[in-house]
């Protein structure tokens, strides 16, 4: 049985390339690589996210509500036919982030979303996911909507493993070819050289991560891949109409 459920805060960071490798190599006097980072530079996570046809889901999480919630299917690199996948309900309530996820076959994951059946009970799913995703599934018609990737490269607190930091690069979408193992290309969602950073933790940040962070200048912003990616979509379709309107 494979269950992951994290309960923590989260702080985002926009930085650009001589920043990230300034602040990453300043984190390692206190953390460690990632066992993925160990054996390579970066590794690949692609995001399938799901919504409805108005993408009401998405519209309601830029209006900043105080709660909120989002499904997607998650593979590290371009998943094969049979491959394990992890299927991810991910809430947010006044600021806390609460995200429970559990494993699945590849297209167990597909069906599920589209049938909003429950899959047959396999030793690697865990029922009480499984059953919190069927009652989300049950609130919504929902339907694949935009693929994301990135590279990334995280970091764990060697005294206290509930602090993570992860920094985000070539974050690219696409709103076609919509399985995650049609393969990771898209169009950027970031300047290049433009890194996402995330500090992840369950509790306050320890003091020589906030003194860190005022040294080097290093404040929050408000950055959802997701929600970014939204806007740039109802901007462009707004671009192309008011094209279409002097043609």
């Amino acid at each position: 049985m494979t269950i992951e459920v994290f309960n923590r805060y989260e702080n985002k960071y926009l930085l650009d390339e001589a920043a990230f490798h300034r602040f990453s190599n300043r984190l390692l006097e206190y953390m460690e690589l990632d066992n993925y980072n160990k054996e390579y530079s970066f590794y690949s996570i692609s995001n399938l996210y799901f919504d409805t046809k108005d993408d009401a889901l998405i519209r309601k999480s830029l209006s900043k509500p105080k709660y909120k919630e989002k499904l997607r299917l998650r593979s590290y690199g371009v998943p094969k036919a049979d491959a394990s996948v992890y299927l991810e309900l991910k809430k947010k309530v006044f600021g806390l982030v609460n995200k429970r996820r559990s494993a699945l076959r590849l297209q167990e994951a597909y069906d599920f979303v589209r049938t909003g059946i429950e899959p047959a009970p396999m030793p690697y799913m865990n029922a009480q996911v499984i059953q919190e995703i069927h009652y989300f599934r049950q609130r919504y018609e929902l339907e694949p909507k935009v693929y994301l990737a990135y590279e990334r490269k995280a970091l764990f607190s060697i005294d206290n493993r509930d602090l993570r930091i992860t920094f985000d690069t070539n974050i690219r979408s696409r709103r076609y070819d919509l399985m995650l193992e049609a393969g990771d290309y898209g169009e950027p969602l970031l300047e290049p050289g433009r890194w996402l950073m995330e500090v992840k933790a369950e509790k306050t940040i320890p003091m020589w991560l906030a003194r860190m962070l005022s040294e080097h200048q290093m404040f929050r912003t408000s950055f959802s891949k997701y929600g970014n990616e939204y806007k740039k979509y109802v901007k462009l379709g707004k671009t192309r109409q008011g094209g279409m309107q002097y043609a």
